[in-house]
């Protein structure tokens, strides 16, 4: 039975299309604009990050000696999809410091991507506050699948 959130479903589409920014985080350059296009085409505001270290900074978490952004430029994103594997920070510490260091951001949805299907990788990112763990390469089927999930969580 279909719940109204099946593909083409227009008000699943309609309802979220003016709030739902984006932040894409992944390191691999043909990965993130995929991604960006994929979002942008299901009508989402896309902002990328190339690392989960830029990510935190365009977050407001980052290191305050380092970042150029200011308090009055932090994004307000309604979800955040990381790639699970980057150097320096993976999507999985990016998740945990979403979740344990700012209480304005332990509400924000995270989503991890992943070329692996690795059961114990999932379980792990689940147990830590991952709103779901999605197999790469991401399909505009995914995209509103997850935007219908977060309409429903949302309302």
């Amino acid at each position: 039975m279909n719940n109204g959130c099946g593909s083409g479903s227009e008000s699943c589409l309609s309802s979220m299309e003016e709030e739902l920014h984006v932040l894409a985080v992944d390191d691999n350059l043909i990965d993130r604009k995929f991604l960006e296009r994929i979002l942008k085409i299901s009508s989402c505001k896309v902002t990328t990050a190339e690392n989960g270290l830029r990510a935190l900074e365009y977050l407001g978490l980052g290191d305050p000696q380092q970042t150029n952004v200011t308090k009055l430029n932090v994004m307000k994103v309604n979800l955040i999809i990381t790639d699970y594997c980057m150097p320096g920070m993976t999507g999985f510490e990016l998740l945990k410091k979403v979740k344990q260091e700012s209480s304005n951001l332990k509400e924000v949805p995270v989503v991890i991507l992943s070329s692996e299907n690795i059961p114990t990788r999932i379980n792990k990112c689940l147990a830590s506050g991952a709103q779901m763990f999605m197999q790469k390469p991401l399909k505009l089927s995914d995209v509103e699948k997850l935007k219908c999930h977060l309409l429903n969580c949302r309302s």
